[in-house]
């Protein structure tokens, strides 16, 4: 069931948003050679908490962090812990807070130090495919026009996009309906109207686009080993189209 909001919910989300975007801007001061994911960590959660909010992630079916913090084949889900970013490696921080009942989620690929240029390509290309989608997100649109958009824009430039793990609709809670993939035909799913409100957020691999869990039941890498990278925005439909509230 999709959950429409009103402005005051809106209201809310946007400024658990600004909560999450101020997280993200902190974290990248601090991304060197060097820190540990498990420092990171701690850093967000107290931004988190400064600004009267509770970070989305924390306890979340289990999982101990309050982001997640994905490093070079992570794709999603990693763990905070003692592992130190070393210079080139590339990290992915997916940061949630949840602000009077509302929550908002975003996430960042950065890089640690200087990269190498096909692992800069993959990450522009990434990012920029989040905004090919979000130009699809208009009212009276169908959802998976996003979807079609995105990955018709990654496949262009030789890199996959990742099938197992999907943006959807947030609000009360962290996962609502619709589930919004980032791949398929266009003009399918539910119509697009002002108060929905989405996570986009697509996840690239430089290789296959297959993945796995490890044994911890958390992180997830591609198959191959080789490097992905994860872009996300939580936005609102609007009557012109949308607003993004992180």
């Amino acid at each position: 069931m999709i959950i429409y909001k009103t402005e005051h919910e809106i209201a809310l989300m946007r400024e658990a948003g600004k909560i999450v975007s101020l997280t993200l801007e902190e974290l990248k001061k601090h991304i060197r050679p060097g820190i540990t994911t498990k420092e990171l960590d701690a850093i967000a959660e107290e931004v988190i908490r400064s600004h009267g909010a509770i970070p989305s992630f924390k306890g979340y079916q289990g999982f101990p962090g309050s982001i997640c913090a994905s490093v070079n084949e992570e794709l999603v889900h990693g763990i905070p812990g003692n592992r130190m970013l070393r210079e080139g490696d590339i990290i992915t921080v997916d940061v949630g807070a949840q602000y009077e009942g509302y929550h908002a989620d975003s996430a960042w690929t950065y890089p640690v130090g200087e990269i190498d240029a096909e692992t800069k390509r993959l990450l522009d290309v990434t990012e920029q495919s989040l905004y090919v989608g979000l130009a699809e997100a208009k009212p009276g649109a169908r959802l998976t026009n996003i979807s079609h958009a995105i990955q018709t824009y990654v496949e262009a430039h030789h890199f996959s996009v990742v099938r197992e793990y999907v943006g959807h609709g947030i609000g009360q809670h962290l996962h609502e309906d619709p589930q919004v993939p980032h791949y398929g035909p266009p003009n399918r799913g539910p119509i697009l109207r002002p108060g929905m409100t989405l996570c986009i957020e697509p996840m690239v691999n430089a290789g296959s686009r297959h993945v796995k869990t490890l044994a911890d039941d958390w992180t997830v890498v591609t198959v191959d080993g080789k490097r992905c990278a994860h872009f996300e925005h939580t936005i609102v439909i609007t009557e012109q189209g949308y607003e993004i509230l992180t």
